[in-house]
């Protein structure tokens, strides 16, 4: 049986990326990490940056072609890069 100021260490560090605000930026991060899991090697290598602004991620990729091609693909994508880490972190998706 638990004392009172007794916890667990995942309830501990739960409690302390909620004090210090910190779990938005590490689930941005793990799904920033996933992005060459979800599409891909050959995509993967025509990125060339991402980053995560207000539930939006950014991707710059270095071949219009690929970009074009990509934004029919939005939906899919943001869904797929969500359920990789079980949260819906981002709602959209910008190819620049």
């Amino acid at each position: 049986m638990k004392d009172h100021n007794e916890q667990t260490l995942k309830e501990a560090i739960s409690k302390l990326l909620d004090v210090y605000r910190l779990q938005n930026g590490l689930d941005e991060t793990k799904l920033i990490n996933k992005w060459d899991e979800v599409v891909g090697d050959l995509i993967s290598k025509h990125t060339e940056n991402l980053f995560i602004k207000n539930k939006k991620l950014y991707v710059k990729l270095d071949s219009p072609a690929l970009k074009h091609e990509l934004s029919f693909a939005r939906e899919k994508l943001v869904q797929s890069l969500n359920k990789a880490i079980d949260k819906n972190v981002i709602e959209e998706i910008h190819f620049i």
